[in-house]
């Protein structure tokens, strides 16, 4: 049985019916009995019942009108209902719960029936409440939960980009780059991306791409010069053929060293992004690039987008040996790459932004001392 906190108004014009349902039902829970529905409204201003029994055969307000300002009402509207009609055609029971009522009992009513029913209702209703209650506990969980996902999501990304940005200026500092090298080359990708994005030729590959993460793992794309020495990175003149030979190697330096990464962890995706352009930013076209000459098509995307990049900010850079080319300069020599060194797409899409990556150039500051090895 419910506690007799539980509050039951019983609503009847008769009171013959008025007796018998508080009789039935005031051993168990707190019954309130009106005649009308108008005084039912005045009680609703005083307090809320857990349920309402009303009946449908009243003067002046009938129980359809009842129940239909109680639904109306935002204060009411929750109160379950369950109809009291002496009346057992099954249109009047339809319509009564198509207005919201819960249930329908006929009169005369018997006693244990009434307690039965109602005892029914309000362990519906409470077991309603609770759902909500908990639903609304879940909901908040949830969303503590999604906070605190979010801000370790947002610690991990920034922890990881700190660390990238670590180690791509120590990569540029072994180079004796001083001109920021690793954030104009993902400069240049990015419009490089927004361009190709609007292109037929290329949209369709990129739509399934995490253009964010390829971005971030183009900072080791130079990974393996880690590896290389000083002698050979910071050599103010031109390389020897063994020299040249030797600083090759650091493709395949940055392959082993990602790939030693990619064995102890499970996230791969960047990973495997950064193994692509490591392994494959100095391939060319025609199949003359290196460490695996391969051809055309065969390159990945990525890696021939990072060829081309790579290319232009080294020429438009500073060198020991050599001062920067200029813009225009820079355009001519990858105009006359096209299909050899460069995708020859891939450099349409490059000719028609190319002012884009000069203003990158120019606001970068002070230029680097680089080399496209």
């Amino acid at each position: 049985m419910e506690s007799r906190c539980k509050s039951i108004i019983l609503v009847d014009d008769d009171m013959v019916n008025l007796t018998m349902g508080y009789d039935a039902l005031s051993s168990d829970y707190d019954v309130v009995t009106v005649d009308s529905g108008s005084r039912l409204f005045r009680i609703l201003d005083r307090f809320l019942p857990d349920l309402i029994l009303l009946d449908i055969e009243m003067p002046e307000m009938n129980g359809y009108d009842v129940i239909r300002m109680l639904k109306e009402n935002e204060r009411t509207k929750h109160i379950p209902v369950i109809f009291l009609t002496a009346k057992s055609s099954g249109d009047y029971e339809l319509k009564g719960l198509s207005m919201g009522a819960i249930d329908y009992i006929t009169k005369p009513f018997a006693p244990q029936l009434l307690q039965k029913r109602v005892e029914v209702h309000l362990l519906i209703e409470r077991q309603r409440k609770e759902l909500e209650a908990q639903k609304v506990e879940l909901i908040g969980f949830n969303n503590r939960l999604l906070d605190m996902v979010e801000a370790k999501t947002k610690t991990v990304i920034e922890l990881q980009n700190a660390v990238l940005k670590t180690f791509s200026e120590l990569i540029e500092s072994r180079d004796g780059v001083t001109g920021d090298h690793i954030g104009r080359t993902q400069e240049y990708l990015r419009v490089l991306l927004e361009a190709m994005q609007e292109d037929p030729r290329f949209s369709g590959q990129l739509e399934n791409w995490d253009t964010w993460l390829m971005l971030q793992s183009a900072q080791l794309h130079d990974v393996g010069k880690i590896a290389i020495r000083d002698s050979i990175l910071q050599k103010p003149g031109k390389l020897t053929e063994e020299e040249y030979e030797t600083i090759k190697k650091h493709v395949l330096y940055g392959v082993n060293i990602i790939d030693n990464i990619i064995s102890q962890t499970k996230e791969h995706d960047f990973l495997d992004q950064a193994r692509i352009l490591v392994s494959t930013h100095h391939e060319k076209w025609d199949g003359s690039g290196y460490p695996e000459g391969l051809k055309g098509q065969e390159i990945p995307l990525q890696g021939r987008m990072m060829a081309l990049v790579d290319v232009y900010d080294a020429l438009v850079s500073e060198r020991p040996y050599k001062g920067p080319c200029s813009h225009e300069e820079v355009v001519s020599v990858i105009t006359a790459g096209k299909g050899t060194q460069f995708d020859p797409d891939l450099v349409d899409v490059f000719l028609n932004i190319n002012e884009k990556f000069k203003a990158i150039s120019l606001n970068s500051g002070r230029p680097g001392l680089t080399a496209a090895y």
